[in-house]
């Protein structure tokens, strides 16, 4: 599995070396790149096996938890559950996982599909990295153990590590940077569409569907929501920012001693 999975992301940097990047409002290095995607999944990956490891409520536990012990800001939706709202905000998720390609209709994007998806898989590689590990570290009770409802709710599903996953909202950043994203690369390679608000729309709109869902069904608080969204749109909008020609903002390989010695990193610059 590991091997094919590197073979996947060698397989494709090459696919965008292979296309000339003079048409193309971003600029990527194999170099850099390559290590960045395989280390965010690595790490997506470890995060992921933290989060399973948690540890559970016991059914005393699970018995005893208060509404009035979560904070002001979120008590509203404890308690909530709904299956429909989850099986929908599921839904979106996945769908939404196609989304850049619609990119592909842009025959100038088209022609460069190769650094598109590179930069997608980084992209969604960085935000995986981030919300597993916030998660791992930071464990919170979901919304829907706080239901005395046995029937929808039954007391299995809060005596599980996944009930402990409540921060941050994995479904709302992940449809977050998707969408971002998105937009972010429709905006750079059409400056003067005037299609480029609506897109923008578009991309603040649906993550934000995604997050109402994700409260409904009692799987996030408000507060996880706005997290994820954050975390979502900033990563969106970021990577391929740092990838831009020109922007002042870049990343390079570099050199940084460390104990004596001088390890191969990668660093991150700003030009006025």
């Amino acid at each position: 599995m590991k091997r094919n999975l590197f073979t996947l992301i060698i397989s494709i940097f090459t696919f965008t070396q292979t296309f000339a990047q003079s048409e193309s409002p971003y600029k990527t290095s194999f170099k850099v790149d390559a290590p960045v995607t395989v280390a965010g999944m690595g790490l997506s990956g470890l995060g992921l096996y933290l989060m399973q490891q948690k540890e559970p409520f016991t059914q005393a536990e699970a018995e005893n938890l208060n509404k009035a012990d979560v904070n002001s800001f979120d008590r509203f939706a404890a308690g909530n559950h709904s299956a429909s709202a989850k099986k929908v905000s599921d839904v979106m998720l996945y769908g939404s996982l196609a989304a850049p390609a619609l990119l592909l209709f842009d025959p100038e994007i088209s022609g460069n599909a190769g650094q598109l998806a590179a930069l997608y898989v980084e992209t969604m590689a960085v935000t995986g990295t981030i919300f597993t590990m916030a998660s791992a570290a930071f464990p919170r009770a979901r919304p829907l153990t706080y239901s005395k409802n046995r029937v929808d709710v039954p007391i299995g599903e809060l005596t599980r590590a996944n009930s402990q996953n409540s921060f941050f909202a994995g479904h709302t950043a992940a449809v977050s940077t998707i969408s971002f994203f998105t937009a972010k690369v429709f905006h750079d390679y059409n400056p003067d569409s005037p299609a480029r608000p609506f897109v923008w729309a578009g991309a603040a709109i649906v993550p934000a569907a995604v997050g109402y869902l994700r409260l409904e069904a009692g799987k996030h608080f408000l507060s996880d929501n706005l997290v994820g969204y954050g975390v979502g749109a900033a990563v969106g909008i970021l990577v391929p920012q740092l990838h831009k020609k020109n922007s002042g903002l870049s990343i390079s390989p570099s050199v940084i001693p460390v104990l004596g010695q001088n390890l191969d990193g990668v660093s991150l610059q700003y030009k006025f």
